[in-house]
């Protein structure tokens, strides 16, 4: 390993992610279960764009923002598992500080993205059951639009402000992340420089960039709610909750798993704990999001189904001709 000399201490170049080493028995049922679910992520998230774009019925703002969702679903999930899938298949677990750093601005601005995304579509359905009568023109294809460009720009730009800082810090060993990719704590742990700016800097950027949306998403679910509640006849209130369950569905895994995996303690007994509570948000929530919106909404069966149906149909047109 080739190491840059700085001042009296020797800066390292490359990381050992030992993500699951200590199940190495498992290692090729690890391999197995991880490539299974990354296949059927990405090909699942890629049919929901599909079935959006080409189904007229569905150029809806919801249906927009759950494309946008899908987008971010794929590329959230090919930061970390491909990188990961490569260590158990050929165990070399050692990534270099530049790559490392780079997993990690793509992790995190994918993150905080979807943070604003999800305050975006809870937004949306907010107008769409408190606000009906004013939906289509607060929520018109401009301000749609706008919502998600300033979701991914927000994301991408306080990212990149955080890893810009975070990248002047030295590492001069040990180089052992305990994870299963490069994440901004256990990566400052390793650090010999002072790292108290960029542990600031990083309160400063969740209070201000990821707070708000969290706070946007639990106040409209919260109207939402009591919007329904209002409802007189039960009929109604199962109508206007199955428009949203999906997406609370999605928020709950997503934001429970994020709370939990930084509010446990920072023991070593618990490190294993939170690797698996990371899978939640990492891996799981863009799993279950397209088996959730199919499975539990009407429209998108609908798509999917014209969809198979002109497929075998344009088949036997083949075969025929």
């Amino acid at each position: 390993m080739a190491d840059r000399h700085w001042g009296n201490q020797t800066a390292i170049t490359e990381f050992i992610i030992l993500g699951f080493g200590d199940l190495p028995d498992l290692k090729i049922l690890l391999f197995l279960m991880f490539q299974v679910i990354y296949m059927a992520t990405v090909a699942g998230n890629i049919l929901i764009v599909v079935l959006i774009v080409a189904d007229q019925h569905l150029h809806t703002p919801m249906y927009f923002f759950l494309g946008n969702l899908s987008c971010l679903e794929t590329c959230y999930i090919s930061t970390t598992l491909p990188r990961m899938l490569a260590s158990l298949l050929t165990g070399d677990k050692t990534i270099s500080v530049n790559g490392c750093i780079t997993q990690l601005y793509f992790c995190g601005s994918l993150a905080c993205t979807e943070c604003y995304l999800l305050a975006a579509m809870s937004y949306d359905r907010y107008l769409a059951i408190c606000k009906p009568l004013h939906y289509s023109a607060l929520m018109n294809s401009r301000f749609c639009f706008q919502l998600a460009a300033g979701s991914w720009l927000n994301g991408c730009l306080v990212t990149a402000i955080f890893v810009l800082f975070l990248s002047q810090l030295i590492f001069c060993g040990p180089n052992e992340i305990d994870h299963f990719y490069c994440d901004s704590i256990p990566l400052m742990e390793l650090s010999c420089s002072d790292t108290h700016l960029v542990i600031l800097l990083d309160f400063i950027f969740v209070s201000v960039f990821t707070l708000p949306p969290f706070l946007l998403t639990l106040i409209s679910y919260v109207c939402i709610i009591a919007t329904i509640l209002r409802i007189p006849s039960t009929t109604g209130k199962q109508k206007a909750f199955s428009t949203c369950s999906s997406h609370l569905i999605v928020v709950t895994v997503f934001y429970g798993s994020i709370m939990i995996a930084y509010l446990l303690p920072k023991h070593d007994t618990l490190r294993d704990l939170n690797k698996v509570v990371s899978l939640c948000y990492t891996v799981l929530t863009p799993l279950v999001n397209p088996l959730i919106y199919s499975l539990r909404n009407r429209e998108v069966k609908e798509a999917l189904w014209k969809a198979v149906s002109k497929y075998v149909a344009f088949t036997k047109t083949c075969r025929n001709s």
